[in-house]
């Protein structure tokens, strides 16, 4: 199955995109239980301008802002931070909090946690607050804040959930309602002023009663983390490294001495392995939707806590290992992992040049498969540009957030293969003459699957979304 985003855009009243996006989409929404088509053919029909000044939806639609980097935390810890990045969306209970995902249908369901991370470097604007039992280095600027909100999305409490690490990207929800948030950095202690090592993962918890640990997930590797999915059948955890200089990034499986083992059951330990296709260096080499590859081999890294050598340098024998620049997004759907990678150029070092790839990996074929191309011709003003967090919709669509140039959408995609724009940023950061405007990152589902969580990188602001979806 293939379109162009010229045609797609055409049928929703956006023609004039040159992005050619092609590839089986179906394949993208086999993790949903009611997999229908998102907005039918033409998605929701056109954006309308916010007269606020905040984010354009279709007519229908409408937003409340939760949270606004600088405001005061309601916990009165300090200020929200700055650099909203990924977030999750768990059920809050009146009786418990449940044993794992898929429980957000059940009774007791009276509201919603959202656990946010900030992608706070050591020049933040607002840092995450230290505060005494969750803070890991003192001198980082990175971290995590949770919001309880009610059901009707009002924000019962807002504070901080991790502090003291450092450029948190994104991350991804546990088997048992936990967030691993990732520090997307490989600093350590004694280089830019940090104490400690970084470039780890970190277990999240928002509930009092299973408190947030500050020592990281060693075993899991100590890289440029983006996201993580976990296998629910097997308990093997995927990871994807945006790693930023050539050779780039690495697609990583760990597998835990306890998998499915519960909170805190990945402080076991386990091995960690790095994705070689063989004769494929460089995954941007491949750019036909629907090309496969059998007999995935997985290699184990020599040295995960990288003491002297990055991973992605660290020597991984006569076949070497495949790399892959931007790689992004990361989740499980039906029987897949699913992975992104956000753009790749030649004159970074890339062998070919695209503007987005999906692939998936299934395991128990063990076989990889590029699903969706997009690009390199793009108007970068029109949705598809570097797509980077991407969400299951339970409606049976797909959400993907923009981290491009010129004008950012989240957008979807139906099962049909229609492209639209859902959501466009309209916080203009730069002038009259020459705007400017920060990316989407987060976007998540309630559990009840009525309103749409997504965030605004900069200014930092999250929004739920609510209006007529179509389930």
């Amino acid at each position: 199955m293939s379109t162009t985003r010229r045609q797609a855009l055409a049928r929703t009243g956006a023609a004039g995109a040159a992005i050619a996006f092609s590839g089986a989409l179906t394949e993208l929404f086999a993790g949903t239980a009611a997999a229908q088509s998102t907005g039918g053919s033409a998605g929701y029909g056109p954006l309308v301008p916010d007269p606020d000044g905040l984010l354009d939806l279709p007519r229908g639609f409408r937003y409340r802002v939760l949270s606004r980097e600088g405001d005061p935390l309601p916990s009165g810890e300090g200020a929200v931070p700055s650099n909203f990045d990924g977030m999750a969306a768990f059920p809050s209970r009146r009786h418990g909090h449940g044993h794992g995902r898929g429980h957000g249908h059940g009774h007791g369901h009276d509201g919603v946690w959202l656990v946010r991370n900030h992608e706070n470097r050591m020049d933040s604007r607002v840092p995450v607050p230290t505060v005494r039992g969750v803070t890991y280095d003192p001198a980082a600027e990175g971290g995590c804040t949770v919001l309880h909100l009610d059901r009707h999305n009002a924000v019962r409490e807002e504070r901080v959930g991790i502090a003291g690490t450092s450029t948190n990207c994104a991350g991804g929800p546990s088997l048992w309602d936990t967030w691993l948030t990732c520090e997307e950095t490989e600093y350590q202690a004694g280089e830019a002023g940090y104490t400690k090592d970084h470039g780890f993962v970190f277990e999240v918890s928002f509930t009092r009663e299973r408190p947030t640990s500050v020592e990281p997930l060693t075993a899991m590797g100590r890289f440029q983390h983006e996201a993580v999915a976990f296998d629910p059948r097997t308990g093997v955890v995927y990871e994807t490294e945006d790693a930023f200089d050539h050779p780039f990034g690495l697609f990583y499986r760990f597998l835990p001495e306890k998998p499915r083992g519960g909170y805190g059951s990945l402080h076991a330990g386990g091995t960690l392995e790095a994705m070689r296709v063989p004769d494929v260096p460089d995954l941007s080499s491949v750019t036909e939707p629907g090309t496969g590859f059998d007999g995935i081999e997985w290699v184990e890294v020599p040295d995960p806590l990288a003491r002297k050598t990055p991973i992605r340098h660290q020597d991984f024998g006569r076949g070497g290992i495949t790399h892959a620049q931007k790689l992004e997004g990361c989740y499980w759907g039906g029987r897949s992992v699913y992975f992104v990678t956000s753009f790749a150029r030649r004159s970074d070092g890339s062998e070919r040049d695209h503007f987005g790839q999906i692939w998936r990996y299934e395991p128990h074929r063990n076989r990889l498969t590029l699903v969706v191309v997009f690009g390199p011709d793009t108007d970068v003003q029109l949705p598809g540009d570097e797509p980077d967090n991407i969400c299951l919709a339970p409606s049976g669509g797909l959400m993907v957030c923009e981290d491009g140039a010129g004008a950012q959408h989240v957008f979807g995609v139906t099962r049909r293969g229609t492209v639209y724009a859902m959501a466009r940023n309209a916080q203009n950061t730069g002038t009259p003459e020459k705007p400017a405007w920060g990316e989407f990152a987060g976007v998540t589902f309630s559990p009840d699957h009525r309103t749409m969580y997504v965030n605004c990188y900069t200014p930092g602001t999250t929004f739920a979304v609510t209006g007529p979806w179509r389930h």
